[in-house]
């Protein structure tokens, strides 16, 4: 349940996801207390029940809509101040149908049709403010005050005519391993299993027995057959065994 729960919110762990549900539970509690939105005249327990039950709908949504339409493979990363509000209104378009319903389902509101796009605005403003909450937690939490990291090891071991490439993928030939990288590609001589524990630091996975491949480089994702094959930059298709596969999809690559 709880890798399920991981798949649908906006984090790529279990601990992202206790996070953004303290915070969705924080935006609740203090929508019941001040009786937001003309709910003040309801019982409190009603009107806790609501927005607890609001929130965390939206929480699921919301996650669901920032994995699969804005980090989807072929987007690449965007500026908040484009994913924030996108994000927020493609959430709210629906979800305000879902508000406007349960108002008058839970809350006995007696809200007309004709007020819902006033309702979409408070429920794009609500949604982006989260979004934004959420955003500033991530960043607090990924800035590092110390120097930052040494580059991988591996990047020591890059030909010259590669040196200060972006590596795209690493592929095993018999025992040799093909690089695939942004000024092209050459052979090393090493296992595939060495070059996977030397990448740490850089974001990418091991996708098959014989393939790395750095997030950034995906240009496309496909699955059929049960099975997935991704395009990279240069157009090489790299297929994703069963093994790996579990994995990109909890973090929202395919």
């Amino acid at each position: 349940m709880s890798r399920l729960l991981v798949r649908l919110t906006p984090y790529d762990d279990l601990a992202g996801w206790l996070r953004g549900l303290a915070v969705t539970v924080a935006f609740a509690l203090f929508m019941t207390l001040t009786g937001a939105f003309d709910t003040g005249d309801a019982p409190l327990a009603r009107r806790g029940a609501y927005w607890l039950g609001v929130m965390f709908l939206g929480y699921l949504w919301g996650g669901f809509v920032a994995r699969r339409v804005f980090r989807a493979p072929r987007a690449g990363p965007r500026p908040w101040w484009i994913v924030g509000p996108a994000v927020s209104a493609v959430m709210a378009a629906p979800f305000t149908l879902i508000v406007w319903g349960g108002t008058r389902l839970v809350l006995g509101s007696k809200l007309p049709a004709a007020a819902l796009p006033v309702l979409f605005l408070y429920v794009f403003v609500v949604a982006l403010a989260i979004t934004a909450l959420f955003s500033l937690i991530e960043a607090r939490r990924g800035a590092d005050p110390a120097a930052p990291a040494a580059p991988p090891k591996f990047l020591d071991r890059l030909p010259l005519k590669l040196r200060g490439a972006e590596v795209w993928a690493v592929e095993a030939e018999d025992h040799y391993l093909r690089l695939h990288t942004s000024r092209g590609q050459d052979l090393i001589l090493m296992r595939l299993a060495d070059a996977v524990a030397e990448l740490e630091g850089l974001e990418g996975l091991q996708v098959h027995r014989s393939w790395w491949v750095a997030r950034d480089a995906i240009v496309d994702a496909k699955r059929g057959d049960g099975r997935a094959t991704l395009t990279l930059k240069d157009g090489a298709q790299v297929p994703v065994s069963r093994t790996y596969a579990g994995q990109l999809r909890d973090r929202g690559w395919i």
